[in-house]
């Protein structure tokens, strides 16, 4: 297995013109040096060049796992395609999704694909308020399943409203491990790597002020 994947997504998404730099205004109101937007990887070969990095994160984490769930409606693609990427690395997993409104007709519901049972392992993009995993977390134990974990793209390790992180707060409020393909440390790693010194510089003031701790 290749355990540079994390510089290497990092490296990817840059390429990819997905992870920029710059100064960007968060949600938060905090100016950003950085900006993640997952919504432009938006071709085939983007997404299943994504989606190798999240199996690769997935079995580099080594836990077990019977059912991927993708939120809708960005988790559904990444569901999908992390299920192909897995099958292609020789596990092969059953992945479903919901819909936003519950269908009255038909096969019914809100759940699409394998049914929920056993441990659900969740996939989305990140982690900024915790709102699409508590839901994911709810119409998982509703169906008789257990959450065991959520995979995500990027950690980006940063206090919220308190001092913890969204992905910290998932951790503490569930008690279930978040996996992410690459952290902000990663970030780091690679500006580092690169001699990209500038925004180095830029990123470690905003993790200085704004970070949390690796755990």
């Amino acid at each position: 297995m290749n355990h540079n994947f994390r510089q290497d997504f990092i490296r990817f998404a840059v390429a990819q013109n997905v992870l920029r730099f710059g100064e960007f205004q968060t949600k938060a109101g905090r100016l950003s040096p950085y900006f993640f937007n997952s919504g432009l990887f938006q071709d085939g070969a983007a997404l299943h060049t994504l989606c190798q990095f999240y199996a690769q994160a997935i079995l580099a984490a080594e836990l077990p796992f019977d059912v991927i769930f993708g939120p809708a409606y960005k988790g559904i693609p990444l569901a999908a395609g992390t299920a192909i990427a897995l099958s292609e690395q020789g596990r092969n997993v059953p992945y479903s999704f919901n819909r936003k409104e519950a269908k009255d007709h038909g096969e019914g519901g809100t759940i699409v694909g394998a049914k929920l049972q056993g441990r659900v392992l969740i996939i989305d993009d990140v982690i900024s308020a915790g709102t699409s995993v508590r839901e994911s977390i709810e119409l998982i134990r509703a169906a008789g399943a257990e959450p065991c974990g959520v995979v995500i793209a990027l950690d980006r390790m940063e206090r919220g409203q308190g001092e913890f992180s969204a992905v910290q707060e998932v951790r503490r409020n569930y008690g279930i491990p978040v996996i992410a393909i690459a952290t902000l440390d990663d970030l780091l790693g690679f500006l580092q790597t690169e001699g990209l010194l500038q925004n180095l510089a830029a990123v470690q003031a905003y993790r200085d002020r704004y970070g949390v701790s690796a755990n």
